[in-house]
């Protein structure tokens, strides 16, 4: 997003809306302006529609910077996913799309959220400590779009420093490589400059009960009581 400087009036109006921090006092404390590194191309502040003198305006975006617009403007369908945003297939579809078997987990990873953001380069040091473990990518995902080597967790070096409301890794873990994969989780999330909210799925048991649980306890993974579940009532695509 841009501030046309011989608009604006310096009211500041917009600034509350940047779900980033990254509208400021020019300098001299004339206009506002964005900070360009720190935009994530949301577009709220043009949205918000508060700007008496009509001075925010979208700037023509081209590759890699285009990435931030796709990642974080929920209205900008996705090319790769025809989703909006950052938007993915939810694993809470698996009443229909039967992507997670018996046997396996599916593992979310949510890099970023309004006012943290993330960096792509984080979540390429998480995809590569999770590669050499034998994770599955998720194929329709945005984030797995932009891999060069899914067998690496290597994004395309472009858009690395590249900036986004949040972006999600999405993969398949066999329930035998679990403890393992939330172990690299747990002990590479730190490093990172984001805050993650990490989402499992499974099939439950034929006793009832929720096999990935008792690992990720194990691990020293709090579970919060206000999970999704699946009964039965979607009906599998042919």
């Amino acid at each position: 997003m841009k501030i046309d400087p011989e608009k604006c009036s310096n009211c500041g109006a917009c600034q509350p809306y940047c779900t980033v921090g990254a509208i400021v006092e020019s300098k001299k404390g004339e206009i506002r302006e964005v900070i360009e590194d720190e935009c994530v191309e949301c577009g709220v502040c043009s949205r918000a529609d508060v700007c008496p003198t009509d001075a925010i305006y979208q700037q023509e975006l081209a590759f890699p910077r285009i990435v931030r617009q796709e990642f974080s403007n929920p209205l900008i369908r996705h090319p790769s996913t025809g989703i909006g945003g950052r938007g993915t297939e939810e694993m809470k579809t698996n009443d229909v799309t039967n992507r997670f078997q018996a046997g396996f987990a599916g593992i979310g990873l949510e890099f970023g959220r309004p006012g943290v953001a993330t960096r792509f380069s984080d979540v390429q040091t998480m995809a590569m400590a999770l590669a050499p473990l034998g994770v599955q990518f998720e194929s329709q995902n945005p984030v797995t779009a932009l891999m060069i080597d899914k067998s690496k967790g290597l994004l395309k070096p472009e858009v690395l420093n590249e900036k986004a409301l949040s972006a999600i890794i999405e993969c398949l873990v066999a329930l035998e490589k679990l403890e393992e994969v939330l172990k690299t989780i747990k002990k590479v999330a730190p490093m990172l400059k984001t805050v993650i909210t990490m989402e499992m799925i499974s099939r439950i048991a034929e006793d009832g009960s929720i096999p990935t649980l008792p690992i990720a306890k194990s691990v020293g993974f709090t579970i919060r009581p206000n999970t999704k579940t699946n009964v039965g009532l979607g009906r599998p695509g042919k």
